[in-house]
């Protein structure tokens, strides 16, 4: 029977082997952080590595993502579908082993890492989406829900901001089946972290509310047992581990930041496994330290256990049973569509001029009674985003029950608890800010698309419409770097009826999360026949058109689809000329661009090349619609305090300045007709 050093040193090898025959890599941490793996992967981490999606699993989150081959090396040795070919393939294309890990990729990983603080910011959705479901579904009789997230986070993931706002609200939550495991070994990137990193970690902790313990040595099995034997016994507060441990641990190279971020190199390397005792050749592990690791049969019990309580509680309670397999599983209520098109009926015979917040406000007030998945937010702004409705109810966190949530002014830390109310599933979060300060969430935002997560943000006062609160609360560039992001949905809809077609769309799309672009200024309610309305979900659609062939095509979205509208109506004049101007409204360019081609012609022909495209946002993004010899009418600079209607008679957003570039590119489009 190997010791638990000889299986903590399996990691380290073949960490060390893959990263070798990669090239790149970050050995320091795997090394430094393989004792602390074996002591929590050994004893006591509940899963299943032949069914990584069983709900009631421990959930285990690598903040630190760069100690990606530890993760991949502990996956590998206790039987999950990870290869010995795929340990070699560490970091190559097509493999399931990347740089970093990627739970859309990797078996067994439960969240892509590697922006550092995200993890264990994350992790806090996680235990709380625990809680939260245990709440709800648990009896005295039947304990369906019933597990722990685990966290290895090292130096770097605590200097990142986004740790204080989410670490913060853990403690003030009482998430006591969330425990991380701090590598504290004093190294970064940089060098020795003392010049920029000397504060008192524990303390800091304990005035969120958790509980700290250690520092332990985090290269003693016995003493990492305790830790976390400790940790699990307190079921009010979460844990922090304090783990002293030395980066690059049995390397030439430890206690040195040149065990960070490159291979250690062949002779480094040799001298390692000399330290360590390891006499195999790269990439064999022993057979007696492979049954040691492997948790297949373990697991497969823990789950065969699980199911039978399953079993027995849905005779007992079949519809909540059947309420948390379908949330599990991701599945919409089954009359989800129909109550979809109850609302756009009642939208319709409303025809109701009203901020698309509002909008959007009265939408969530038909859902969130009907789709308890649905858990809200927003970042101290709740009554100005409409994120909080009549159904409600704000987390109690003496019972856990609730369905929406006070986030404070923590915009990242709310998106990085939304990604892992997300990823624990049972949840469909939504939540809340102004557009501007979508910048201060990008990073969470751009992670939910990379994940693939469902999830929504109302991101409102869209505009220079927001009027005297000024440029600071004015997006200009917002909208465009989120449209740039791959696998991400926004929808910027210039009605009440777009806004049902922007949620519609959200509560169908299982592997992309939505933005909403909302306004705080009333919009005018477009009238369309049922034809247009079959199209809206397309993303765009003729909203307005001509007899006959287009002479000029109006591009817009959100607020500035009236004005188009407006213009076009102009133009048909005949004191104008009795031009024929089509009006398309865009409100969501993502879905447009992906129709087929046949579709996209019918709204934007070829030949019609007289084009403007007006959005009250940075202009560049339209150039692909409207080409060279189109026009944008856009906003070039940060917006100014002043009212909004004063605003965008400065900046030009009025019928008169765009009539004037409709008939000027006109008449350019004229001139070389006849050239």
């Amino acid at each position: 029977m190997p010791t638990r050093r000889e299986c903590a040193n399996a990691v380290r090898a073949l960490a060390i082997d893959a990263i070798e025959k990669a090239g790149s890599g970050h050995p320091g941490a795997p090394l430094g952080m393989a004792d602390m793996a074996e002591a929590l992967w050994r004893h006591g981490f509940r899963h299943n590595p032949s069914n990584p999606a069983w709900p009631d699993r421990d959930r285990f989150v690598l903040s630190n993502g760069h100690a990606s081959m530890l993760y991949y090396a502990v996956l590998h040795l206790t039987g999950y579908d990870i290869s010995l070919a795929d340990i070699k393939n560490f970091r190559q294309w097509g493999s399931k082993t990347p740089g970093h890990p990627e739970n859309h990729v990797c078996p067994g990983v439960e969240m892509t890492t590697g922006p550092l603080g995200q993890g264990i910011a994350s992790a806090v959705g996680m235990a709380l989406a625990e809680r939260m479901l245990a709440a709800r579904f648990n009896t005295n009789e039947h304990c369906v829900v019933d597990h722990r997230t685990y966290v290895f986070c090292g130096d770097g993931c605590l200097m990142e901001g986004v740790s204080h706002e989410a670490c913060s609200l853990a403690g003030i939550w009482g998430l006591g089946k969330l425990i991380v495991l701090y590598d504290s070994n004093g190294i970064s990137i940089d060098g020795r972290i003392d010049d920029w990193y000397n504060e008192d970690v524990a303390a800091r902790f304990i005035a969120y509310g958790w509980q700290v313990i250690g520092p332990v040595d985090g290269h003693d099995g016995a003493a990492l047992d305790a830790a976390l034997a400790a940790a699990r016994a307190e079921i009010a507060h979460p844990s922090l581990v304090v783990c002293r441990t030395h980066i690059g641990f049995g390397s030439p190279k430890a206690d040195s930041e040149k065990s960070h971020g490159a291979p250690l190199g062949a002779k480094a390397a040799q001298a390692a496994r000399k330290t360590l005792n390891w006499t195999e050749p790269p990439f064999v592990v022993p057979e007696t330290v492979y049954a040691a690791w492997n948790a297949r049969a373990a697991g497969q019990e823990a789950e065969d256990r699980w199911n039978a309580t399953f079993a027995s509680y849905k005779k007992v309670f079949p519809e909540s049973a059947a309420e948390f397999s379908r949330r599990m599983a991701g599945d919409l209520p089954t009359d989800w569509s129909a109550f979809m098109q109850n609302l756009l009926c009642e939208v319709l015979d409303e025809k109701e001029n009203a901020a698309t917040r509002a909008a959007s406000q009265k939408v969530l007030e038909h859902l969130v009674p009907r789709m308890p998945e649905l858990i809200g937010g927003s970042a101290d702004l709740s009554g100005s985003v409409g994120t909080a409705v009549k159904a409600s109810q704000r987390l109690n966190t003496a019972t856990y029950k609730g369905n929406y949530l006070s986030y404070g002014v923590r915009e990242f830390g709310m998106g990085t608890i939304m990604n892992g109310l997300a990823l624990h599933g049972g949840f469909m979060p939504y939540a809340g800010t102004f557009m501007a300060f979508s910048d201060q969430a990008k990073n969470a935002v751009r992670l939910a698309a990379l994940m693939g997560l469902r999830l929504v943000w109302v991101f409102t006062h869209d505009s220079i419409g927001v009027g005297e609160d000024g440029p600071t609360h004015q997006p200009v560039e917002q909208i465009a770097a989120l449209r740039a992001t791959p696998n991400l949905l926004l929808w910027r809809p210039c009605d009440s009826v777009e806004t049902v077609a922007a949620w519609k769309c959200a509560l169908a799309s299982r592997h992309t999360p939505v933005c909403l672009s909302l306004s705080r200024q009333k919009l005018q309610f477009m009238p369309r026949d049922a034809a247009q309305l079959a199209v809206v979900a397309k993303g765009g659609y003729v909203l307005h058109d001509c007899e006959g062939a287009p002479e000029i095509i109006l591009l817009a979205t959100g607020s500035e689809v009236a004005l188009a509208v407006e213009t076009a109506e102009r133009l048909a004049a005949p004191e104008e000329g009795s031009r024929r101007a089509r009006v398309v409204s865009l409100p969501c360019a993502e879905i447009f661009d992906a129709q087929d081609d046949g579709y996209k012609e019918s709204v934007l022909p070829d030949a019609c090349r007289a084009r403007i495209a007006v959005e009250a946002a940075a202009p560049d993004y339209w150039r692909k619609y409207v080409g060279l010899d189109g026009a944008v009418l856009g906003m070039a600079t940060f917006g100014a305090s002043a009212p909004a209607s004063v605003l965008c008679e400065r900046f030009g957003f009025t019928s008169d300045h765009l009539l004037n570039m409709a008939k000027a590119l006109l008449s350019a489009t004229d001139k070389k007709v006849h050239q």
